[in-house]
This record gives structure tokens, C-alpha cells and sequence, in this order.
């Protein structure tokens, strides 16, 4: 295995470890803990650290994970949906942040596109859900859920993830080829 592939391995390892223990740090804030989407920060970083193939996979495994190792945090159905969110997350901001040029209006690029897609795909996995016939869902919850309600964790990750992206480059912490 090549230097680069081990220091990918490690930071997206500990990407997972921090989706993991974010939500304990933000649970305890009431009112907005969870809007917070602490989950979120660690799978979009883990795009701009890695690349589009690990972020990916540590969105995707994450909520699973979590709710596996911690029961109903968060339940496992929605855990499912949280999943597709989250991989798409990591495959478009990756993605992207591979494909532009490395600019700093860039990262809100590959950020703000990689929080519609994942929002969407969300979306439509809870309509499939909703055939399947495991949780009620429509329109409105839609909208309440990923976008109303979700306003704080949007805002906190418009204002940190691209600073924290940039410290990272500044720091030579970007592994993306």
C-alpha cells in the first residue's frame, strides 16, 4: 500500500470515529442538538480529506454503525435513509472538490451541491420507504425535515466546513490526488 492510501485510510477511519462521537458532544444541547447534524460535518470533511471513494464509503457505513453500536441513535430505519445522505455527501463533495479547480468559492461549491444531492437522495429514499411501507412520509415532512428543520446544521456547515478545509490545505492535510 502507497504512503498516500495508508494517510487516506487513517484520516477516514478517524472521520468515522468522529461521526461516531459527535452526537454525543451536540445531543446535549437542547432545542438544536440534533438539528445540528453533527453526523454530517466528519462524512462532508472526509470528502475534502480523502476523496470521493473513502467519503463515500465512511458516509454510508456511519449512521449503520452508530445505530448498531447505540441503539436508536439514530433508530435503524431511518438510519437506512441517513446512509444514502450521507454516502452522497461524500461522493459529491469529493467529487467535485476533485473535478474544480482548487479555489476557496469551490469548496462552497462542492458543498452547498453535495448538501442538495444528499437532501434529495434522502428524499427519495423515504418515498421507496414509504412504499415498502416502514414509515409514513410526504411532501411536507420532506421540506420540514431537510430543509426547515435542518437550517442550524446548514448554517453551521456553511460557515465550518470551509474553514476547516482551508486550515487542512494550509496544513498539507489534503489527501485528494
Amino acid at each position: 500500500m502507497k504512503k498516500n492510501a495508508i494517510e487516506k485510510l487513517v484520516a477516514a477511519a478517524m472521520c468515522l470515529a468522529l461521526c461516531i462521537v459527535l452526537p454525543f458532544l451536540t445531543g446535549n444541547i437542547p432545542e438544536i442538538g440534533s438539528m445540528l447534524c453533527p453526523m454530517h460535518i466528519p462524512v462532508f470533511l472526509c470528502g475534502f480529506i480523502c476523496g470521493w471513494p473513502y467519503a463515500l464509503v465512511v458516509g454510508f457505513v456511519a449512521p449503520l454503525l452508530r445505530g448498531t453500536l447505540f441503539p436508536g441513535t439514530p433508530p435503524m430505519i431511518p438510519a437506512v435513509a441517513m446512509a444514502f445522505e450521507l454516502a452522497a455527501y461524500g461522493l459529491v463533495s469529493g467529487l467535485l472538490y476533485k473535478l474544480l479547480p482548487k479555489k476557496p468559492l469551490n469548496i462552497y461549491v462542492s458543498l452547498l451541491a453535495a448538501m442538495v444531492v444528499g437532501r434529495v437522495v434522502w428524499g427519495l429514499v423515504r418515498c421507496a420507504m414509504l412504499f415498502m411501507g416502514t414509515l409514513p412520509f410526504g411532501w411536507q415532512m420532506f421540506v420540514a425535515s431537510a430543509f426547515f428543520e435542518a437550517i442550524p446544521g446548514i448554517i453551521c456547515h456553511i460557515l465550518l466546513i470551509p474553514v476547516l478545509v482551508l486550515a487542512l490545505k494550509r496544513a498539507k492535510l489534503l489527501f485528494v490526488d
